[in-house]
């Protein structure tokens, strides 16, 4: 019996410390801005439902894993809790095109995005330079190569 209770003290306590790991890796790798914010303010639920970029509400927030997020309305945020990883941007909320391009982190204009397969993909769109466009010419390979690039951000 002792041994058993002893698996399950170190199973809570290993499960606790990966948890926390979980959220500072993501809170490291994700596009933040300094509180912790996802999407520079914008409604995840939002891009689904009204099919396009809207900011959040101060009042109207949820941590999700270390993640901030903001919400139109509660409704939005009851949305998103029911299943988060629905409404997540892809990429931790950086450039898909530039994550497929060359793997690396490049901020995004949260109004320029494409929903694919059901998630959420955000895009760098400043001075004469919208990666949208670049990326629906060779969508599949881009994505592709983004997917596994992400991967080597989040062990």
């Amino acid at each position: 019996m002792k041994k058993q209770i002893g698996i399950l003290l170190f199973f809570l306590l290993f499960a606790g410390h990966g948890f926390g790991q979980t959220a500072e890796v993501r809170k490291q790798q994700f596009n933040l801005e300094k509180s912790s914010l996802a999407i520079q303010g914008y409604d995840p639920v939002a891009y689904f439902t009204s099919h396009k970029a809207l900011e959040g509400k101060k009042e109207i927030t949820t941590m999700y894993n270390g993640i901030t997020y903001r919400f139109i309305s509660q409704q939005n945020r009851e949305e998103f809790a029911k299943n988060p990883a629905r409404y997540e941007p892809q990429y931790g909320g950086w450039c898909a095109y530039a994550m497929g391009k060359q793997g690396e982190k490049v901020e995004v204009d949260p109004e320029t995005f494409k929903i694919l397969d059901g998630k959420l993909f955000l895009f760098y769109n400043k001075y004469f330079n919208n990666t949208l466009k670049s990326w629906n010419q060779d969508e599949s390979r881009l994505k592709g190569r983004a997917d596994q690039n992400w991967a080597q951000f989040l062990p």
